[in-house]
């Protein structure tokens, strides 16, 4: 068995084929891992839906915070924003079952055989990868049960910045879900910088990528990750060193979809079918 974890895809159906083409996978003996943000903003986010839930058992897919933004959308918890293009899901038929099945996929995913773990966007420097799972298993148990619609809209806002175990309600299940699908930037007591979006260098101190920060303590940990589709495009950055790998690599914007297969962490890379544009 062989196992491909993919970048944001974000309604990017053609280049998922295309890619899946040239690795030749098979679903019968291959597996993939698809780091989140299936839908939104690109051409066929209903086509990804379809395509990546009909995978089953040979798919593993965590959320992220368009695929959040959709389940808010969904049960009428948030508004769709201009360049939102969720429409194709929420008119579907099979609406139902594709937005059951995304509720149900979890935050954090790791494989001890493998030795990876993996997640959307980030981890704050104070948590273990069993701190981790024990909070993204918090949120998964909110989505998965009649207090979905609360937690959904509850989840909007840049506070808290900084994680305390004292958190409670609202303002704990928030900073979760933040981290998980939003973080890029934290400072070296965990902090986080939730609205910078700019490539490494672009930030102001005293705020690091948070796979940098000295003191994060899941350096050990080989973590997939995505959301962050300039994270290559600011000064060096050495990513062997923080043992992290970034797979976003702005197909919507223009840039390509890539596969990491890792077994030997060889990459595979098609080119966008999207317009180039510079955003994130």
């Amino acid at each position: 068995m062989t196992t491909y974890a993919i970048g944001d895809l974000q309604g990017c159906v053609e280049e998922l084929t295309e890619l899946l083409h040239r690795i030749r996978f098979n679903a019968r003996r291959d597996r993939l891992w698809f780091v989140g943000d299936l839908v939104n903003r690109g051409p066929d986010s209903l086509g990804v839906l379809r395509f990546v839930a009909g995978l089953g058992d040979a798919a593993i897919t965590v959320l992220g915070n368009h695929d959040l933004h959709l389940l808010a959308v969904a049960c009428g918890m948030a508004r769709p924003k201009r360049k939102d293009t969720l429409d194709d899901i929420l008119r579907a038929p099979d609406r139902h079952r594709l937005l059951e099945w995304l509720r149900r996929r979890p935050l954090l995913h790791r494989d001890r055989r493998l030795g990876f773990a993996m997640v959307h966007a980030g981890l704050p420097p104070q948590w273990t990868l069993t701190e981790a799972a024990a909070r993204a298993a918090e949120v998964e148990s909110t989505l998965a049960s009649r207090q979905m619609p609360a937690l959904l809209g509850s989840m909007y806002g840049n506070q808290p910045e900084l994680w305390d175990k004292r958190l409670r309600g609202d303002e704990r299940l928030r900073f979760i879900i933040n981290c998980f699908t939003r973080l890029r930037y934290c400072a070296e007591d965990g902090r986080a910088a939730w609205e910078e979006k700019g490539p490494p260098g672009t930030q102001p101190a005293p705020f690091k990528p948070w796979y940098a920060v000295q003191s994060r303590k899941t350096r050990r940990t080989r973590i997939l990750f995505g959301h962050w589709s300039t994270v290559h495009l600011g000064s060096r950055q050495d990513f062997r060193a923080a043992n992290v790998f970034p797979l976003d690599r702005g197909c919507v914007w223009g840039g390509a979809l890539i596969a990491l297969r890792l077994e030997d962490r060889k990459l595979f890379r098609v080119a966008s079918h999207q317009p180039r544009v510079f955003e994130d």
